[in-house]
This record gives structure tokens, C-alpha cells and sequence, in this order.
């Protein structure tokens, strides 16, 4: 891009990103005085994040993701000190219906769980379910959970928050620069190539989401990440809509809903969708839809759709994150294949690479996300996806 400075010549750390991994790491970096430069092929949060849902909780079945979630959930609670910004937070709560007898079992353990970790989730009668979510219908539902201090915001507000926080420290964030490559010498980062010139260092972070498997190859690094699209819908207005509605899902059939605006927004997962980076809309998906929203809220057939998006969920084998740095590549650090729950947990996965890159024990242990997991046959499978 012309007129624009040349890029560092170094760096104490690159991130490849600017999504909110990217940026989050950035900021608490560059807090603890790294020099740090974020490079973003597109534009910042263009990606994964500003097409995901919004939503942020800590109610899972692993350990690892309840602590990083809840960790998540008070850095977006104290967001507008730190880093600062209005991210319109709103924790009205994660409302799972369950109508599977195996769900309902796997739910009341992962509560149990999750209050032994200071998450106050809790199961649910169907009755107290449609008080909290008037617009389902009840039929089939056998318990719910429920967590109230689980809620939704805004990513791109998240995004640009961290951004700005992380420029006034120092950090360089550069957009519409692709990284083309990542110079390696025995197992030792010496720089990282771009389209606008070569920035040395000794430290890469990969951040780059469903593009993360190429970044990793660049340096030699297997990434097992594959991107799978997933659609989103914004409703017309709807009068009357409960204001403190909570993220109402259902879970046998994925179909989920929260208010956005003077609407709801709503989605679900498609079964019969094909890996690929596929960001087109499409209508294959809507008769799924279509008849999960006329069995659990019926109500929602007769509001018409203002706009939607598609956008990438990045998988891996086990639907578990991976994050660690690389042992064949000294100073490759990557936190990617999120599988979903990646938004909601950026804030705590910034401290955490902020952590490994200075040798500090990180704020939540996440050895167990290790990449190597899948060469020792140790998934760590996480049961409460959407």
C-alpha cells in the first residue's frame, strides 16, 4: 500500500492476526513492554471475529475452557478501564434446553464443575426455562442450564479496543499487509516475510484463526485446523421482545437466538456443510433452520429476516483449542482451531501468550491444548459446542 511507513525493521514479537486473539495478545504484550507488530492481510477483525454471534460464557463441560471463559467474562466486565472502550456488554445470561436424557446428565456435571470453579450456573425445571425465555415453546424439554453472568457484546468494539490500547503502548498494527513467509534457521526464528518487506525476530505468534494451518506451514509447523462455515440471521424488529432476554439455545438441535437491537439474532450449525473457506451465503441451511425455529420457537416463523452474514468457524479434530508454542520451531507460539468459543475467550488467551512469550507461568495453565495432544491420542472432545 503506498504512502503509507515502511514496517519495523524488528520486533520483538510478530503476530499473525488482528483478530481478537491478534489484538488481545498485543495489548497485554505490549503492556508488559514488548515490542510488538501485528500484521492483518485484511482488516482488523475481519476474519472470524466480527462474524461470530457475540457470545461470551464460561458454562463448558472442560476445565480449561470454564477457566479461561470466566477469566474472559471479568476482563469484558472491566472493559471500559481496561483496556477501555464501550463493548455493550450484556450479561443476561446462557439459557441451554436440553431434551436428551445423556445431555441432561452431561450438563448437571459440567455444573457441578463449574461451581467447584466459581461459575454460578445452575440447572433449571422446564417452568423457570419459558419464564426466562418466553418465546420457546416447551414441548420435549426434559431441564435446562443456566448461568447469569454469561451474556453477549459487540466483537468489533472488542477488536478496535484492544487495537487502540495496544497503539497507545507502542504496538505497531499493520492492516492490508499479508504475511508471505517465515524465516527459519535450525529450528531458530530468524524473520517473518510480507508483502511490503521482512521484519526480523525471534518470536511469531499465530493468531491467524481459520488460516492458521498455512501461517504454521510457513514455518514447518502442523496446525490442524480446518475452516467450516457457519451462517448467522438479524430478524426485523419484534414488539414486545423481552429486554434482558439470555442467549436461548437448543441444544439437541444447535438452533440458537439472542436480542440484537430491536431484533434477535439467531443461527445454528449446518451438518451438511463442506470444509472450506466458504464466506458466501447461502439458503442450503434454511430449511434446517427453518424447522428447528417452528419446533422450539414458533412464534419467531412469522418475523421476517432484515439482513445476514456468513463466517468461519475454525475446527479441529477434537472441536478443543490449540495453544502453545511449537517444539520443533523454537519461539512459534500459535492459539487457534477455538472451534467456535474463540471470541469469548480472547481476553484470557492474550494474558496467557503475554505469559508464554516471557517465560512466565501463564495465568491458566493450558498445557493440556498442547498441539501434540493428536500424535499422543490425548483429544480433550468439548461436549457443550454450538
Amino acid at each position: 500500500m503506498t504512502g503509507r511507513a515502511p514496517l519495523p525493521a524488528a520486533a520483538d514479537v510478530v503476530v499473525v492476526g488482528g483478530g481478537v486473539m491478534g489484538v488481545s495478545a498485543a495489548f497485554h504484550l505490549a503492556e508488559a513492554g514488548a515490542q510488538v507488530l501485528v500484521l492483518e492481510r485484511d482488516e482488523l477483525g475481519s476474519g472470524s471475529t466480527c462474524r461470530a454471534a457475540g457470545g461470551v460464557r464460561a458454562q463448558f463441560s472442560d476445565p480449561v475452557n470454564i477457566a479461561l471463559g470466566r477469566r474472559s467474562l471479568a476482563a469484558f466486565e472491566n472493559f471500559a478501564a481496561r483496556p477501555g472502550g464501550e463493548i455493550d456488554l450484556a450479561q443476561h445470561g446462557y439459557l441451554f434446553l436440553l431434551d436428551d436424557p445423556a445431555d441432561v446428565a452431561a450438563f448437571e456435571a459440567s455444573v457441578t464443575l463449574q461451581n467447584g470453579l466459581g461459575v454460578p450456573s445452575r440447572m433449571l425445571d422446564v417452568a423457570e426455562a419459558k419464564r426466562l425465555s418466553p418465546l420457546i415453546d416447551i414441548e420435549g424439554l426434559l431441564a435446562a442450564a443456566y448461568s447469569p453472568t454469561d451474556g453477549h457484546c459487540t466483537p468489533e468494539a472488542v477488536v478496535q479496543g484492544y487495537a487502540r490500547a495496544a497503539r497507545g503502548l507502542g504496538a505497531t498494527i499493520r492492516r492490508q499487509c499479508a504475511v508471505t513467509g517465515i524465516d527459519t534457521v535450525d529450528g531458530q526464528i530468524r524473520a517473518v516475510r510480507t508483502d511490503e518487506g521482512t521484519v526480523r525476530t525471534t518470536t511469531v505468534i499465530c493468531a491467524a484463526g481459520a488460516w492458521s494451518a498455512a501461517v504454521g506451514a510457513m514455518a514447518g509447523v502442523d496446525l490442524p485446523v480446518r475452516p467450516l462455515r457457519r451462517q448467522i440471521l438479524v430478524t426485523e424488529a419484534i414488539p414486545d421482545l423481552p429486554p434482558e432476554l439470555p442467549m436461548t439455545i437448543d441444544f439437541g438441535s444447535s438452533f440458537y437466538f439472542h436480542g440484537e437491537g430491536a431484533g434477535l439474532l439467531m443461527g445454528m450449525s449446518d451438518p451438511d456443510e463442506q470444509f472450506g473457506f466458504h464466506l458466501s451465503r447461502t439458503d442450503s441451511w434454511l430449511p434446517r433452520l427453518g424447522a428447528a425455529v417452528s419446533r422450539r420457537a414458533p412464534a419467531l416463523t412469522e418475523v421476517g429476516i432484515a439482513h445476514g452474514w456468513a463466517g468461519l468457524y475454525e475446527i479441529t479434530p477434537d472441536h478443543n483449542a490449540v495453544v502453545g508454542e511449537a517444539p520443533e520451531v523454537s519461539r512459534f507460539l500459535y492459539a487457534t482451531g477455538f472451534s467456535g468459543h474463540g471470541f469469548l475467550q480472547g481476553p484470557a488467551i492474550g494474558e496467557v501468550l503475554r505469559d508464554l512469550v516471557l517465560h512466565r507461568d501463564p495465568v491458566v495453565d493450558v498445557s493440556a491444548l498442547d498441539v501434540r495432544r493428536f500424535a499422543e491420542a490425548a483429544v480433550r472432545p468439548e461436549h457443550n459446542c454450538v
